[in-house]
């Protein structure tokens, strides 16, 4: 059985996940054995890579979109990657860069929010709500209002 044309042409237009070549391939109709070993053919041709996808989807879903490191552990369960690549592609993330990347997307949203809110709790709330839905973490949060907040008091 030759390789369909279509998936072909998917896999080479950007980084996929096993996960979503098998979605495709049962959307154009193919059953499970034949899936498993188109996936196998893929993998031999080096066309679908786990680690690839991983560490791509990570460096590209913090650079362009600004997502949190638990957002990006989200999506790539949801391709279902492995907890080992999860961390792999976690480490792509310059640490600097992701608290240099969360303090300006707060700093942005928090100058938003103060002119609207006149009462600082109900604005650091949804300055917190919109920080968490972007997928940072709880702590660097805290640490990022405490800053904000320094700073606008002085």
């Amino acid at each position: 059985m030759g390789l369909p044309t279509a998936i072909i042409r998917f896999c080479q237009y950007q980084e996929r996940s096993q996960q979503e070549v098998r979605d495709r391939l049962y959307l154009l109709g193919f059953h499970q054995d034949s899936v498993e070993y188109l996936i196998s053919e893929l993998i031999k041709l080096d066309l679908i890579n786990e680690q690839r996808f991983a560490l791509a989807y990570a460096r590209g879903k913090f650079r362009i979109k600004h997502w949190g490191k638990q957002k990006i552990i989200q999506g790539l369960k949801r391709h279902r990657i492995s907890e080992y690549l999860q961390k792999k592609a976690l480490q792509e993330i310059d640490l600097n860069e992701y608290f240099a990347t969360a303090l300006h997307l707060a700093t942005k949203k928090w100058e938003q929010i103060e002119g609207s809110l006149n009462r600082p709790l109900p604005a650091q709330q949804k300055l917190r709500s919109y920080l968490l839905q972007k997928g940072y973490e709880s702590t660097l949060i805290r640490e990022l209002l405490t800053i904000i907040l320094t700073d606008a008091s002085s």
